[in-house]
């Protein structure tokens, strides 16, 4: 199709799907090749580019004093054929051509529109880039068309497959599909969707390939049934496909064969909007289809335009009248005059011409998606709009060298190629048309839903949109409650290898497998993961642990010797029921304190055991409850001092029984004026002051403290009183070990003392308990941890301290209240009866 004009623009459109070679011979003349199957909509493209120029030939705000041509050429799905327009166009018909003004002869081709398949482009480009001839296409979505090293004319008004798969892995996001199968043509186009497709999931992390499968070009029905087969055995439930019309065509009749339902279509812009895969056959299948589509677009005027089409009888090749009759013909289903053998006997229509457009309800004059339509006007004028500003170039201060500008007359390709690059103007539609440095429009896409209705017709719906941000991200907008899901529940499907892993678990790689197939392993004991599908558990804090679920953290149980709890309350209650024993018995000796079993042996250090046995139990209280530093501080040195004081009162008492003994035989009177009750009193207070001494020494160098001991349970914080230094307790110890060990060999030694010193006895009796008792706690307070500890070192104080109540005072308090009669100054000088 040819137009004349001051410039020509070249096109380049598919409205023959078919085409075919003849044999060639050496000796034969060469045939050009035939081109069968009209296509209706590719001609609704080429009348779109014609309808443009006439646009622009009559806006007087653009390009004023310029009549804009056109030369279009058909390239009949065949890259051969395709190859050899785009040549013929830049080429032109003369060796050399300067526009003057008396000159005549076809003006050069200043820009090309198109061509369709990427596979087309790329060759094209190849060779026209040489020359830096401008082409800007409206449907090659190659990411290698981007490369402006190899392609330095190359433009496009539809985005390219890099912001496409960007695009699609954001739908699988937002639907959460994160293993899904991928189907491409087996061609540049699909070869580079697949590189890209693998590369941005990567590293996007938005999901795995089930699959990968070209689809073979030549529609091979083994390799179909092996691709369809796999598509049913997969676990995958959304299948995506970047592949064209026919290619999906052959696919279909295959699903169809095979029954595979259940999946979730993603279609490419490259079958989004295919009318001939619609049909009630094929839609209980792709019913629910989710596809990127191009742009869609309003163009004012073009319908009254398309109606304008007429086939011309004169022969007259104005709008192509070939390809106008062979549309006549598709539409009203004739056959223009002279029909074929045949036709008019089998009931074939002739076509008059005088047919009439405005009753005829096809697809051609659907305007309402209007989508490579669109791409191809914004084609147009962007080449219309780089040339007028060329031409508004003021002398001087112009962009090439020495500020020179270019002229209609002297036009280089190149030229133009400068201020297509800088065009930036808005559709009346309101979309913005500018090209980036590698000469990508600015990328936005429709997302469509293709719903079947109950009627049997199918809706093809806008349901979101996807565009570049200002800040280079897609952005992603989906009205959810518009689509059509062709599933029983009406809900996207599930489609991951693995279900997510909940939190309290993290993802276990499996070998060999993709990353989207894993297993779930719960967290360990005081790690967590509170997010869903977490890769790593994290440690809790040292004062916390893990849930049960162990999905977030608590606060660690905490562990000390509580008066709450059963082992406490026992033990709270002996050291009680020890300090009333002791007041019991201290109230006994206050009441019979003038009788001579309570005279006997000094008194007065009988009421001061009797007092440190009462602070000695009552000092184990320190050991129960919530450990704090004074506690800490007091427990040990109490216990300390109690215990010294208690053994320094038996010791003194051992040692003036040996010095009565000793002084009842003669001569030995003299050794009692050391063991007056002052020296008694002066010898308990020096050894007490001793254990003071060592007490304060041990809480100023190295003082106990409460502690939180994590080290006896993970789960559990166990107070405790650390002692500091291990030495002053180790010192503390040993002095009272010391003491006890002299008070019981002297007891030893005076326990075959005369009936009337029998004390003796006693004292020997209560050390040993004594001192087996602690003897036995130095062990099992090593082994013992926590509060067990503690419970132990109380123990020991209240066994202890129980074994000396009784063994000196139970007897005492026995003969006191049940024996009165042996109460007496000659019982205990062993004069009277002891009956």
């Amino acid at each position: 199709m040819h137009k004349p004009g001051d410039v020509v623009m070249g096109g380049m459109f598919e409205v023959h799907f078919t085409s075919v070679f003849p044999e060639q011979t050496f000796t034969s003349e060469p045939q050009q090749p035939s081109c069968t199957g009209f296509d209706t909509l590719g001609f609704r493209q080429t009348m779109t580019m014609a309808f443009a120029i006439d646009e622009i030939n009559n806006n007087s705000n653009l390009l004023p004093n310029v009549t804009l041509g056109y030369s279009l050429y058909d390239n009949c799905g065949a890259l051969v054929i395709g190859f050899s327009g785009a040549l013929s166009l830049a080429s032109g018909r003369e060796e050399q051509f300067l526009l003057q003004e008396n000159c005549l002869g076809i003006p050069p081709v200043l820009g090309i529109v198109g061509d369709s398949y990427s596979t087309f482009s790329i060759a094209t480009s190849n060779v026209l880039g040489l020359y830096k001839m401008p082409i800007v296409s409206y449907f090659s979505t190659c990411s290698c068309l981007s490369d402006r090293q190899r392609f330095p004319s190359f433009f496009r008004t539809i985005p390219s497959d890099a912001f496409q798969v960007r695009a699609m892995i954001q739908i699988l996001k937002h639907f959460g599909w994160t293993w899904v199968g991928l189907l491409v043509s087996d061609d540049d186009y699909g070869n580079h969707v697949a590189q890209s497709f693998q590369s941005d999931l990567a590293q996007s992390g938005g999901g795995c390939l089930a699959y990968l499968e070209v689809l073979p070009w030549h529609s091979d029905p083994n390799e179909l049934r092996r691709i369809v087969h796999l598509i049913k055995t997969s676990t995958a439930r959304v299948v995506m496909v970047f592949a064209h019309e026919f290619h999906m065509i052959h696919l279909m009749d295959e699903v169809v064969r095979q029954n595979v339902t259940g999946q979730q279509w993603i279609a490419s812009e490259a079958w989004t909007a295919a009318a001939v895969l619609q049909t009630p056959r094929l839609m209980p299948y792709l019913s629910g289809t989710l596809g990127i589509a191009i742009r869609r677009g309003e163009i004012p005027g073009f319908r009254e335009f398309l109606l304008q089409i007429h086939p011309d009888h004169n022969g007259n090749d104005s709008y192509g009248n070939n390809m106008v009759r062979q549309f006549w013909e598709s539409t009203f289903q004739c056959i223009f005059a002279p029909p074929p053998a045949g036709w008019v006997e089998a009931g074939g229509a002739l076509c008059t011409g005088q047919e009439d457009l405005e009753n005829v309800e096809t697809e051609f004059f659907d305007l309402s998606n209007l989508r490579p339509e669109y791409n191809i006007y914004k084609a147009v004028y962007a080449l219309a709009h780089a040339l007028d500003d060329m031409l508004q170039c003021e002398p001087g201060r112009g962009p090439f060298s020495g500020h020179s500008c270019a002229t209609l007359q002297r036009l280089e390709p190149w030229q133009l190629v400068h201020y297509l690059q800088k065009v930036n103007f808005t559709t009346a539609f309101g979309d913005q048309v500018s090209f980036d440095e590698n000469g990508d429009a600015l990328p936005i896409y429709d997302i469509i839903n293709w719903l079947w209705l109950h009627d049997g017709r199918t809706k093809v719906q806008n349901v979101g949109v996807v565009k570049r941000s200002a800040f280079k991200v897609e952005e992603l907008t989906i009205n959810e409650d518009k689509i059509f899901w062709n599933f029983e529940s009406n809900k996207p499907p599930r489609s991951v290898c693995s279900e997510s892993c909940p939190p309290g678990t993290r993802i276990a790689r499996k070998k060999g497998e993709p990353v989207c197939c894993f297993d779930c392993i719960p967290c360990s004991e005081g790690k967590i993961s509170n997010k869903t599908d977490s890769m790593e558990c994290t440690s809790c804090p040292e004062e916390f642990w893990s849930s049960s679920q162990r999905d977030h953290c608590v606060p660690k149980k905490t562990e000390f010797l509580s008066y709450h709890e059963p082992l406490g309350i026992c033990l709270t209650t002996a050291s009680l029921l020890g300090t009333l024993i002791c007041a019991v018995v201290l109230g006994i000796f206050t009441y019979h304190r003038r009788t001579p079993m309570v005279r006997a042996n000094n008194s007065e250090l009988s009421f001061l055991l009797l007092g440190s046995l009462k602070l000695c139990f009552l000092c184990s209280l320190l050991f129960i409850g919530h450990p704090r530093l004074w506690t800490c501080q007091l427990r040990h040195a109490a216990f300390g001092i109690s215990f010294v004081l208690c053994v320094s009162c038996i010791l003194v008492k051992t040692m003036v029984v040996l010095a009565v003994f000793k002084a009842s035989k003669p001569g030995g009177r003299a050794s009692l004026k050391w063991f007056g009750a002052m020296q008694q009193r002066g010898t308990v207070m020096f050894l007490t002051l001793i254990q003071a001494a060592i007490c304060t020494a041990w809480l100023v160098s190295s003082s106990p403290a409460p502690h939180k001991n994590t080290q006896y349970h993970n789960d559990k914080i166990v107070y405790e009183c650390v002692v500091g230094s291990t030495v002053g307790f180790a010192v503390l110890l040993g002095y009272i070990g010391l003491l006890a060990l002299l008070s019981f060999l002297l007891a030893f030694l005076a326990r075959n003392l005369p009936d009337n010193f029998n004390e003796a006895k006693l004292i020997t009796f209560s050390m040993l308990i004594f001192c087996a008792v602690w003897v036995a706690f130095v062990p099992a307070y090593v082994n013992s941890p926590g509060k067990y500890a503690d419970a132990v070192e109380v123990f020991a104080i209240l066994a202890s301290s129980f074994g000396l109540l009784v063994a000196l005072f139970g007897p005492k308090c026995y003969i006191i209240l049940m024996r009165p009669e042996r109460n007496t100054k000659k019982a205990i000088m062993g004069r009277g009866t002891t009956k």
